[in-house]
């Protein structure tokens, strides 16, 4: 049986949707899964190894020269390399207007939530079968649920596994303990003051720890570079295709990050990872992982250096017994 997953964006949907694919890789055996995503996480898309082949799409791209000739024409060579794959079943697991869209294309039976369980109840008109699955759950939770219903299995929710291991590479020179500060979000609502981030790097190296961090723009360079010049040794890795990062990330210590796809990576990989929710609430798509952990500021309040360290040591202490089995 062959499967098409259609989850198109962003990194944490997509990073969201890994528990229902090895719970399905696992369950099903006969079955083989591809996947159409946005072009800009098609590696994060490869790190899991049930996943064949990877058709891109480039919705945002395509949004913004809608009337020209060169999306029209990606857009129909996307069309046919869908139905030339020859689809049992495709899957749209982000239950969007345009996924369904996306879905349509493959010329398969769709399978997705139905009208009260989709985010986007038009896009169920495009579906040949829905389910029902409560909104009120955790991204990953409704995800591994509805994989379930459409594939005939029902999945242990008593256990977490993504499926994923970080790509190969490292950050050259840098030996023992680190710790990845993912300071850039999309949203300035969401971003920590860089205040917090140069205390957080100071309580850092005080306990051995070695603050690294990176920037995609302007804005979030300004930032690391900022950090790194109040506490000089912090490594700041320049801009990176993101297989890169994730080799970086898969391999530090431990993770402090702001609401951002790579937090949710970290969690993924099964770091201990603490995430600072400071504008957004975590309870339905915040990161998951045996040794994630969320701080929310409350309305008005702050999330300190002092409390996301401590949250962090805790983590690692909890890491190092299961490690060690004790």
């Amino acid at each position: 049986m062959k499967v098409l997953i259609v989850k198109t964006s962003s990194m944490g949907d997509v990073i969201h949707t890994f528990p229902a694919v090895e719970d399905a890789s696992l369950v099903r055996p006969d079955v083989s899964f591809d996947w159409c995503v946005e072009e800009a996480f098609a590696g994060i898309v490869a790190l899991h190894p049930a996943i064949g082949r990877i058709h891109t799409v480039a919705i945002r791209r395509w949004r913004k020269a809608l009337f020209n000739g060169g999306t029209w024409r990606e857009a129909t060579a996307l069309r046919r390399s869908l139905r030339e794959c020859r689809y049992d079943l495709v899957i749209d697991a982000q239950g969007l207007l345009k996924s369904a869209l996306v879905a349509r294309q493959a010329g398969a039976a769709i399978a997705g939530f139905d009208r009260s369980s989709a985010r986007e109840p038009s896009a169920t008109l495009f579906y040949d079968v829905t389910y029902a699955v409560p909104r009120d759950l955790h991204a990953i939770e409704r995800t591994r649920r509805l994989f379930g219903l459409a594939l005939g299995y029902q999945p242990d929710l008593s256990t977490l596994n993504s499926g994923i291991v970080p790509p190969p590479g490292s950050l050259a020179g840098i030996t023992g303990k680190t710790a990845f500060l993912l300071h850039g979000t999309s949203r300035e609502d969401k971003k920590w003051p860089v205040e917090d981030w140069i205390g957080t790097a100071r309580l850092l190296v005080e306990r051995g720890v070695t603050p690294v961090t990176t920037w995609s723009n302007e804005r979030e360079k300004i930032a690391a570079e900022a950090i790194a010049r109040a506490v000089p040794s912090t490594v700041v890795v320049p801009k990176s295709p993101l297989a890169d990062i994730a080799a970086i990330l898969g391999r530090s210590t431990l993770v402090i990050g702001a609401d951002t796809g790579l937090t949710h990576l970290a969690s993924a990989f099964g770091l201990p990872t603490v995430a600072v929710f400071l504008a957004t609430e975590p309870g339905l798509t915040g990161p998951r992982g045996q040794y994630a952990s969320t701080l929310l500021a409350s309305a008005g309040g702050s999330v300190t250096p002092t409390e996301v360290v401590a949250e962090a040591e805790r983590l690692l202490k909890l890491s190092r017994a299961s490690a060690g089995g004790a």
